[in-house]
Parts: C-alpha cells; sequence; structure tokens
C-alpha cells in the first residue's frame, strides 16, 4: 500500500468519526407558537419602563435624587429590574395622583423602590435599613 492510499484511509476514518461526533452533539432548535398575550405583555413591560424613565427627564426629579445621592444611572438600573407587576403597579399609582403631585409621587415612587431593594440586599443606599436576608 502507498502512502498516499495509507493516508487517504487514515483520514477518512478520522472523518467520519468526526461526523458521527458532531451529529450526536448537535442541538436541535425547537419552535413554538408565542401566544399574543405574551406578546402583548412583553411590549406593555418596555412601554411602562420607557414612561417610569420618561417621567425622571423632569428637572426637579433630577436634583431632587441628586440630592439624595442617587445617580441617574441606578435609577435605570433598579427600573429595568423591576418586574412587571411591580412597573403596573407603580404606573397605576403614577396615573392616580393628582396632577401637581407628579413630582412628589416619582420622587416618593423612588423612595420607596429604594427601600425594597435595600431589604432584598440588592443595594446599600440607606444605612439604617436591614437586609432582610440575613
Amino acid at each position: 500500500m502507498t502512502f498516499m492510499q495509507s493516508s487517504k484511509r487514515y483520514l477518512s476514518v478520522v472523518f467520519a468519526a468526526l461526523f458521527m461526533l458532531t451529529s450526536l452533539i448537535s442541538v436541535q432548535a425547537q419552535a413554538a407558537m408565542v401566544g399574543t398575550n405574551e406578546v402583548i405583555a412583553q411590549q406593555q413591560l418596555t412601554v411602562d419602563r420607557a414612561e417610569l424613565k420618561g417621567m425622571l427627564q423632569d428637572e426637579a426629579v433630577q436634583e431632587k435624587l441628586a440630592s439624595m445621592g442617587v445617580s441617574p444611572d441606578q435609577v435605570d438600573q433598579r427600573i429595568d429590574s423591576l418586574t412587571a407587576d411591580e412597573l403596573a403597579y407603580f404606573n397605576t399609582q403614577l396615573d392616580e395622583a393628582p396632577a401637581g403631585a407628579g413630582v412628589v409621587g416619582v420622587i416618593v415612587l423612588f423612595l420607596v423602590i429604594f427601600i425594597i431593594t435595600d431589604m432584598l440586599c440588592a443595594t446599600d443606599i440607606f444605612s439604617f435599613i436591614h437586609c432582610i436576608n440575613r
């Protein structure tokens, strides 16, 4: 047998083993129907977050949060970490608030968010609030 024939045989065995190995490991994709309710809920979550972040663009709110030592980045991170139920609750509370109390309502809302995240050990902004997970 010549060198060329033996190397072809060796390569064919290696490639056959490689083919069998990759076919066993391959991941199969599964598709499923996505319900309309799931799509609407996801879009509503996005809209609620954008609405809440839009309320923070007010200068009075920005100044008050800065005076409390809270950066806009922290606020954005916390809004992004809220669940859909929490966002819906906060947005309904803000919608029901009187028109003149918008700034105060937003500030109180974020104080509540900060207190909850401090209690859950996610942050440590207020030193007088102790973590409930310890």
